[in-house]
């Protein structure tokens, strides 16, 4: 949550689905063993999202078929609107 805003032009804000991604077991472990937040996990780990790419929304096949053709496994974890500050979960 952290990093995407970075990219992301003044106005706009980033509105993450955690429902959009299954989080790996050993995400579940961690913040059970160590009494960890759900904010702090995401902030820390980022629980399974490994890089973000930020396009066009009309763009999104493409950018998906590019990832897949170089080995990649993407999926779509939100989408960024106009809304008050510069990340939301939804």
């Amino acid at each position: 949550p952290g990093n995407v805003p970075r990219v992301i032009p003044g106005g706009l804000r980033a509105v993450i689905d955690r429902s959009s991604w299954s989080r790996p077991p050993i995400f579940a472990w961690l913040q059970e063993g160590g009494d960890i937040a759900d904010e702090e996990m995401y902030r820390t780990f980022n629980c399974g999202v490994g890089m973000v790419v930020v396009v066009d929304a009309a763009d999104t096949q493409t950018a998906e078929a590019i990832l897949r053709d170089h080995g990649e496994a993407p999926f779509v974890i939100g989408h960024i609107d106009a809304g008050p500050g510069e990340f939301a979960w939804a």
